[in-house]
């Protein structure tokens, strides 16, 4: 991918057309219902995952609820919604091969598709997020 399409922070992906918040969760709100996942980053600082614990679609989250349990052999992080909504659909090949976050976290390794409560959330730029994990 070029610099336009990406921040690059080292060796970290931060694709452009993604918002993120400073939980490390990115988010395309050019689809509806808007996917949600977890930061290369993020999955980088945990390791390998070895469990996912999903909700269950049709459930109705707010941002600041943590929302899916990452689990890799260093540690167990919750995932922190950053937007408020109803949950769509859920990943399970996700939950059932974990390592599919690892190997393409913005891609096949989405977590959640929610239908957003609010047009707008506040959320951060490729940039301001590339400057965070700097």
């Amino acid at each position: 991918m070029s610099e336009e399409q990406n921040a690059n922070t080292g060796n970290l992906d931060v694709p452009e057309h993604l918002q993120y918040s400073q939980d490390h969760v990115w988010i395309d709100t050019s689809t509806s219902p808007a996917v949600v996942g977890v930061t290369e980053y993020a999955q980088d600082q945990l390791g390998d995952l070895v469990f996912v614990d999903l909700p269950e679609a049709g459930g109705h989250i707010e941002a600041g609820d943590e929302v899916v349990e990452l689990e890799s052999s260093k540690a167990v992080e919750p995932l922190v919604s950053p937007v408020s909504g109803t949950i769509k659909y859920v990943n399970r090949e996700a939950s059932e091969d974990p390592a599919v976050i690892n190997n393409d976290p913005y891609g096949e390794g989405w977590l959640l598709k929610i239908e957003l409560d609010d047009d707008e959330p506040d959320l951060l730029s490729a940039e301001e997020y590339a400057k965070i994990i700097k």
